[in-house]
C-alpha cells in the first residue's frame, strides 16, 4: 500500500484509478483500509478543487418535492394557502423566516440552502 497526498491532476486521475481497482474490497483487510484512506483523500482534493455551490432555495424545495412526490397542495398545509405556494415556487413571493423553519423540518432541506439570497421575478 503506497499511498501519498494528492497535489495535481495527475495524482488525482492515479487515485481513482487505484480506487477503481480495489473498489470491492473489505473492510479490515489492507486494501480495505487503502481503499477507505484513498477515498478521504479523493473526497478532499474534490473538495477543494471542484466545489460544488449551494443549490438555489426554490429549485432545491421543487427537487424534493418531486423526490417526495410531493404536490403544490401537499407544501399548502406546510406553510399556508395554495396560491402563496405558487408565488413562491414562480419566485413571486419570498420565503419568510417561518416558512423557512417549516419547510426545512418537513423537507428536510438545510436551513442555509433556504436563507439564500435569490431573485424574486
Amino acid at each position: 500500500m503506497e499511498i501519498k497526498p494528492i497535489k495535481n491532476e495527475q495524482d488525482y486521475q492515479d487515485a481513482l484509478n487505484r480506487l477503481e481497482l480495489i473498489f470491492d474490497s473489505k473492510k479490515g483487510t489492507e486494501s480495505g483500509d487503502e481503499l477507505e484512506i484513498l477515498s478521504i483523500l479523493i473526497d478532499k482534493y474534490e473538495n477543494e478543487n471542484f466545489p460544488i455551490g449551494m443549490p438555489d432555495p426554490i429549485e432545491a424545495i421543487k427537487f424534493r418535492m418531486e423526490q417526495m412526490g410531493m404536490k403544490q397542495k401537499d407544501l399548502a398545509e406546510i406553510v399556508g394557502f395554495k396560491s402563496r405556494v405558487s408565488e413562491i415556487l414562480n419566485k413571486k413571493r419570498k420565503l419568510t423566516l417561518e416558512m423557512i423553519r417549516k419547510i426545512s423540518f418537513s423537507l428536510h432541506i438545510p436551513t442555509e440552502v433556504l436563507v439564500q439570497e435569490y431573485i424574486a421575478k
